[in-house]
């Protein structure tokens, strides 16, 4: 699958790896693809990586994702998934920049032709693409409106090492707020182990028999 990824840092290179380690053929986006040559992966500029793309992924700063979606403009991103991983916080890391709403909401409102998939932004980059190096299962968890764009989201997701059972659906699009506002406690979380390389599992009720 082509997949464009948006954003040339720590997220956007660890996906281009993952999933060029699967198969896909993999593109960066950026505003000065000239001055990225030296990633060891292929760039290119924001609308070719968009044109390249059967499935595009904002892996931008969540401040400033929506200027550039715009920048490439909504006829060149109608009909691709866009999966967005990104989350908008100060630069102190203490607010979001969408408190009363969530970017993937947002980007879906101003691209209504445009299938969004909210995932992946609740764990650090190091996560996204190897989870078995954890010491146990977890979560990784999924947002959208679009049944089609969910399922291809969640294949890809499982080619970077997330099987369906570690998959959970939370609903439309309205959900993303919740893994967006995440970034919150994955601060805190962060600072109590010492470590951004953690992540969270959604433990069930054991059921009980009569």
């Amino acid at each position: 699958m082509r997949i464009g990824i948006l954003g040339t840092g720590n997220v956007a290179r660890a996906l281009a790896h993952g999933w060029q380690q699967a198969g896909h053929d993999v593109l960066l986006g950026s505003r000065h693809p000239k001055e990225r040559e030296d990633l060891g992966l292929p760039v290119a500029g924001l609308g070719e990586t968009a044109a390249h793309a059967e499935v595009l992924v904002n892996a931008t700063p969540g401040t400033v994702s929506l200027d550039l979606l715009h920048s490439i403009g909504a006829e060149a991103l109608t009909g691709t998934l866009l999966i967005d991983v990104g989350v908008g916080l100060s630069d102190d890391y203490t607010e979001l920049s969408h408190p009363n709403s969530s970017l993937g909401e947002q980007i879906q409102a101003a691209f209504p032709d445009t299938p969004v998939v909210k995932t992946l932004c609740t764990m650090d980059s190091a996560v996204m693409t190897a989870p078995d190096d954890l010491e146990g299962p977890s979560t990784v968890f999924l947002s959208g409106d679009d049944a089609a764009a969910k399922e291809t989201t969640g294949r890809l997701l499982a080619d970077l090492g997330w099987p369906p059972s570690a998959q959970l659906d939370l609903g439309g699009i309205t959900t993303a707020r919740g893994q967006e506002h995440f970034a919150l406690l994955f601060t805190g979380i962060a600072n109590g182990l010492g470590s951004h390389v953690f992540n969270v599992r959604v433990v069930r009720q054991q059921s009980t028999s009569l």
